[in-house]
């Protein structure tokens, strides 16, 4: 099984590796922060990582780790770590405690152990017993086997930086302690790697955003239907929405069902169960467990009903109740609604982002055309919500812009460019190419399978004179010729692979991938028998030649197709239009701006966050602003975001690569004329040349199509707002001749 990691994930491995053998090389103890976001994949990460930490090393470092985890989260790494391991073939062993041999830790072995498990003095794995088989002497055993200890503290920030955590990584001892968090805890960290958010949410991982009960500030309430309670509207409402997403997605050609969780609030003596409340709410909308519609997940002591197969994308489940304590590493990426109610003694809570992280992951690892299905939706009937620290600013959307009523639709033409991956490594576009490389240089026509059995050759009777002495060559009798057999002809093969690799990553995803290349060529891609035949015909010294250049070949023709992909720029399907509406941060704020086309107005904080599409406005651009709202003949005005298809973008070339030039204003007047206009001053100013002249041949091509368009770069000079719409653009300060004066009213 090949898994085809995302462009983030690969960079973090590559990372974690650099930064790990950096840190080996210390004498002292250290300590390396691995943080990434909820739902980026940071237990396959890991699992990758220590792959190749042990992969082929020359220093002949030997290792055995510890992976420590709350709740029951060891449990779940643990049988993701052993599947990816014995799918892939990787000699990782995933044990718990009591499956150690020899009371140690063994070589390449992982130790998955419950945080609750040794966090006191008395607990099973901790205190001392007749058989000496207590955490302390199976480290101490490992130790002796002059075995390096690295340590993996999952989920790190809820333990980590507790006296209790500091007292048991000191007992410990490890080499290297890796933290893993999303919002990490340790102070006294000698190295960080770090996967940033946006590159999660452009690999398109996980939804965009969160939105906290939508519409609900336009909901009236039906003074005849008062006996509905606010737990009742919240779940209603919920509920429809879910309806509405499954919709959308069917529209999609999508079999997502999407999911809806309600999460318990935790349970209180003298107080009547929630859960049997909920259940009877759920019952009026006729979602029951009997008819399949709903599952419950709860502690191990309770009951678990219709959970089979619920993680699967066309699972029948639409609703499921669970407590807090299953939040934690819990993995359903078509859960996209969370539902919670108001607590019993306190009117608010504190997001955690474990509990946001079960609705933030996309089901199909990609976003959709409806931007709605790219966003998880929370459903609460708390008064108050506080964002914990641990979530970021630029994630959970707490206003919205909604487009006015009035507007009637521009239908532009816009474009955006096509997301790409960075490829170090060679994905699934490598075995047509190299199929295609085979044709060119007429592989078929000049590799033989005839010949010479591949031997290895052993040296007989070898003589070192003087060990102090350089030489090239050793003094022997001779040579003793012995048949290669399939596990010596399988590792001569790889490394023949990994040899000509260059320059792409010599992993073992590329070099399986050239493998697989070559299988296909000779058709024997599910003819396992067949390939030790090919093996040694590719590694016979008559046919070694050829196949290197074809293998040459075939990566200088992917290099090419990759960067073409990597520089596309592509014409969005749709015409474009303002968005209907547009979800805003902790990071903006509102602006009593009564000309935007989206109202209210939010405007970027400065210096918050970097997450979202839209940056601090310049004072150039709230001047523009005013200048707009003062001047009467603008029906409306739109801030343009900066990047993703949502927004209006034109095609310039720069550097020869055709790139897309988001426009900071789209303006509406009267007369039915739209503007495109483009702040800009000083160094920007000289710098605008090909954004200049790319909105102007797209606003002279567009004009043949009876679009009513003008604008170009807008500049302030001497109190005055001029622009420059010409085929060719010039900036001189002094001179600004070519630069017209942008009188809207005429």
């Amino acid at each position: 099984m090949i898994f085809e990691f995302k462009n983030y994930q690969e960079n973090a491995v590559v990372d974690l590796k650099r930064e790990s053998n950096k840190l080996l090389d210390s004498d002292s103890d250290k300590v390396l922060i691995f943080k990434a976001p909820t739902g980026s994949g940071k237990t396959l990460m890991m699992a990758e990582f220590l792959k190749r930490l042990i992969d082929s090393r020359i220093d002949g470092k030997k290792f055995s780790f510890v992976w420590i985890a709350v709740n029951k989260l060891h449990d779940q790494s643990r049988n993701n770590l052993r599947k990816y391991y014995d799918q892939n073939g990787i000699g990782i062993k995933c044990s718990y405690f009591e499956d150690l041999d020899d009371r140690k830790i063994g070589e390449n072995e992982i130790l998955f152990l419950n945080w609750a498990s040794i966090n006191k003095k008395d607990n099973l794995y901790v205190r001392a017993n007749e058989r000496d088989n207590n955490l302390s002497s199976v480290i101490s055993r490992t130790k002796n086997e002059d075995r390096i200890i690295f340590l993996v503290i999952d989920e790190s920030h809820h333990t980590a930086n507790s006296e209790k955590s500091k007292e048991l990584i000191r007992d410990i001892g490890p080499k290297i302690t890796i933290e893993v968090s999303a919002t990490p805890q340790l102070n006294n960290a000698n190295g960080i790697v770090e996967v940033e958010l946006r590159d999660v949410k452009d690999e398109e991982i996980i939804k965009k955003e969160i939105i906290i009960n939508p519409g609900f500030e336009y909901y009236i309430l039906d003074k005849k239907k008062s006996d509905k309670t606010a737990d009742e509207l919240v779940l209603e409402s919920a509920l429809k929405k879910r309806i509405e997403l499954q919709k959308k997605l069917e529209a999609e050609e999508s079999g997502v069902n999407p999911l809806l969780l309600i999460q318990l609030p935790d349970a209180m003596q003298g107080v009547s169960d929630k859960k049997d409340e909920i259940i009877a709410l759920l019952k009026k909308f006729s979602y029951t467990t009997e008819n399949g519609r709903l599952a419950i997940y709860l502690s191990d002591k309770d009951n678990k009903i219709n959970l089979t197969n619920i993680e699967k994308n066309e699972n029948e489940v639409e609703v499921m109740i669970f407590k807090q304590a299953i939040a934690l590493g819990w993995d359903c990426p078509r859960a996209t609604i969370l539902v919670l109610f108001r607590q019993w003694r306190e009117e608010n809570i504190t997001f955690s982002i474990q509990t946001l992280g079960r609705i933030m992951r996309m089901p199909e690892q990609k976003h959709y055309a409806d931007q709605d299905l790219n966003i998880g939706y929370v459903f609460t009937s708390l008064q108050d919500i506080n964002v914990a620290e641990d979530l970021s600013r630029d994630y959970i959307t707490t206003f919205t812009g909604f487009r006015i009523k009035s507007y009637k639709n521009l239908n532009l033409q816009s474009y955006h460019s096509k997301r790409f991956r960075e490829e170090t490594r060679l994905s699934s576009d490598f075995t047509p190419l190299f199929i295609e490389a085979g044709k060119k240089l007429k592989l078929k026509e000049n590799f033989s399978f005839k010949h010479s059995i591949l031997k290895t050759n052993l040296i007989a009777s070898g003589r070192i004179i003087d060990p102090d002495k350089e030489t090239k060559s050793i003094e022997k009798k001779g040579t003793l010729d012995i048949p290669k057999n399939e596990v010596e002809l399988q590792n001569a093969f790889d490394m023949f692979v990994r040899n000509n690799l260059i320059p792409f990553e010599p992993e073992q995803r590329s070099i399986g991938r050239i493998k697989a290349s070559i299988y296909s060529f000779f058709e024997a891609t599910r003819n396992e028998d067949e390939w030790p035949k090919i093996q040694a015909a590719v590694l016979a010294e008559k046919n070694r030649q050829i196949m290197i250049n074809t293998i040459n070949l075939a990566k200088e023709m992917y290099k090419g197709e990759v960067g073409k992909g990597k520089n596309e720029l592509i014409k969005n399907e749709e015409l474009w239009n303002v968005p209907k509406v547009i979800n805003y941060t902790l990071s903006f704020t509102k602006k009593d701006y009564k000309k935007s086309v989206i109202q209210p107005y939010y405007a970027k904080k400065s210096s918050t966050g970097t997450a979202n599409l839209f940056e601090e406005d310049s004072d150039l651009e709230v001047d523009f602003i005013e200048y707009l709202e003062k001047t009467p003949v603008v029906e409306w005005w739109f801030k343009n975001g900066r990047s993703d298809a949502t927004y209006f973008a034109v095609p310039h070339i720069e550097y020869g690569i055709e790139k897309p030039f988001y426009v900071d204003f789209i303006v509406l007047l009267k007369d039915g004329r739209v503007g495109l206009f483009d702040t800009k001053g000083g160094l920007t100013a000289e710098t605008a040349k090909t954004r200049a002249e790319g909105l102007a041949k797209y606003i002279a091509e567009q004009t043949k199509t009876e679009k009513k368009l003008f604008g170009g770069i807008v500049l302030k000079d001497k109190n005055s707002w001029r622009y420059n719409c010409n085929k060719h653009y010039t900036y001189n300060p002094n001179d600004l001749n070519d630069w017209r004066y942008l009188d809207l009213n005429n």
